[in-house]
């Protein structure tokens, strides 16, 4: 058998989580492979809304083994929140959900440090979610951190104590004192002893195994591709690798298992935190997209940018990626435009290409191609026959133009709410 991988196009927020929980019965295993409580996958059915940040989002199919992979960063506390929020829709959790030995945990003066870094920065910031993901990330590599696996050592208090004063250290450094070390330290160690309900397993061997053992698998990124490490928009961009190649990584698998790659978009592009976004839009356009969407941050709350589909950006993530399939997200939120736009080319100095540039500066220009609105509900429709003739020739286009075809389209929020074609 081989791992399926299910990730982001754009910069995030593109539905992931609604796609896994969709796909999931298909699978026996799902796997959470990069990324930390700075991603917010939203899973929406029976009426419930549930949004996860460190577990699966095969957490809620019926007897899926869901594993928290090792390129996973973990912080304990939002870890205990998010089992205490879901236990009662599957009571089997502490069963089904396997964490990876290997995987780095988030401390509190991680997070200290990452509102002290941001401050320091000034108007330069990225805009973190202030999780302690990058600084997690940092002591990961630097091979200063904490691992799960670590809990079970009978001197665990003593090496987080000691990285702990480590970072107070760096924290005076910088002058920061907005924090009170005792607002984070109960609910971490509630944490700890919550996660030491679970099992702590060798993913890497844990996963071939059961790849071995013919279960089917699918690995679900978090964040997108726009915001992976090294090809990105630096640097705005996330702490880990969010592309298809992250996967072995993560997991501890080998590229010839990798199977089909499941390429997720939204019909429009939005963006949280700073950074370039070459399609925003600032007018009442923007503002229509952003009202009918719902587009604010699932992890932060704060209000999401809006734009035009970049074509020039997809179909570099589709490259990046080596994209099968494609996913689309959210075709009900434009209902009602009467046009509709997607960039085909940049214009940089005067001169069109659809190359992405080393750095995505203010004054690129995009190109549009405009294409008449559907102007229909189809939030109720069940198959391709039941889509309005210009949302078919708008796929169309997309597919043709980033030569991956579109195999799914989802119509509104709820997991029924998917047109399978």
């Amino acid at each position: 058998m081989k791992i399926d991988v299910l990730l982001g196009l754009q910069w995030g927020d593109e539905g992931k989580g609604k796609i896994v929980d969709v796909l999931a019965p298909r699978y026996n295993v799902v796997t959470r492979f990069q990324g930390g409580p700075n991603a917010g996958h939203t899973l929406e059915f029976s009426g419930k809304k549930f949004v996860l940040h460190t577990i699966p989002s095969g957490i809620f199919t019926n007897g899926a083994i869901n594993l928290i992979g090792n390129g996973v960063v973990l912080d304990p506390a939002i870890f205990k929140s998010e089992i205490d929020n879901i236990i009662d829709q599957n009571p089997k959790i502490k069963e089904l959900l396997k964490i990876s030995k290997r995987a780095n945990l988030i401390l509190p003066t991680h997070r200290i440090l990452d509102a002290a870094n941001e401050a320091a920065k000034g108007k330069s910031k990225i805009g973190s979610t202030l999780k302690g993901i990058g600084p997690c990330y940092t002591d990961k590599i630097s091979r200063n951190g904490l691992r799960i696996g670590d809990i079970l050592r009978p001197d665990f208090k003593q090496r987080f104590d000691a990285l702990t004063q480590r970072h107070l250290r760096e924290i005076e450094s910088l002058g920061f004192k907005d924090f009170k070390m005792e607002d984070f330290l109960k609910g971490w160690f509630e944490g700890i002893e919550c996660l030491k309900q679970f099992e702590f397993v060798d993913a890497e061997m844990f996963i071939n195994e059961k790849l071995d053992q013919n279960r089917s698998v699918l690995a679900e990124g978090a964040q997108g591709t726009m915001l992976d490490i090294d090809f990105g928009t630096y640097p705005f961009v996330t702490s880990s690798n969010t592309i298809c190649a992250g996967a072995c990584t993560g997991m501890g698998v080998a590229p010839q298992k990798i199977g089909e790659v499941y390429g997720i978009f939204k019909a429009y592009c939005t963006r949280v935190g700073a950074g370039p976004f070459p399609t925003e839009l600032f007018d009442e356009t923007g503002e229509k997209l952003r009202a009918a969407g719902h587009e604010f941050g699932a992890t932060t709350g704060r209000p999401r940018r809006t734009g035009w589909l970049d074509l020039v950006e997809l179909k570099y993530s589709c490259m990046i990626n080596g994209v099968t399939q494609l996913i689309v997200t959210k075709s009900d939120v434009m209902n009602d435009f009467d046009t509709i736009k997607a960039c085909v080319a940049y214009k940089i100095n005067g001169k069109e290409t659809m190359a992405m540039p080393f750095d995505i500066e203010e004054s690129i220009e995009p190109v549009y191609k405009e294409f008449k609105g559907w102007k229909t509900d189809i939030s109720n429709a069940k198959s391709d026959k039941e889509l309005p003739t210009e949302l078919i020739d708008y796929l169309a286009f997309i597919a043709n133009f980033v030569k991956v075809p579109i195999k799914i389209i989802s119509v509104g929020p709820d997991r029924k709410a998917t047109i399978v074609r």
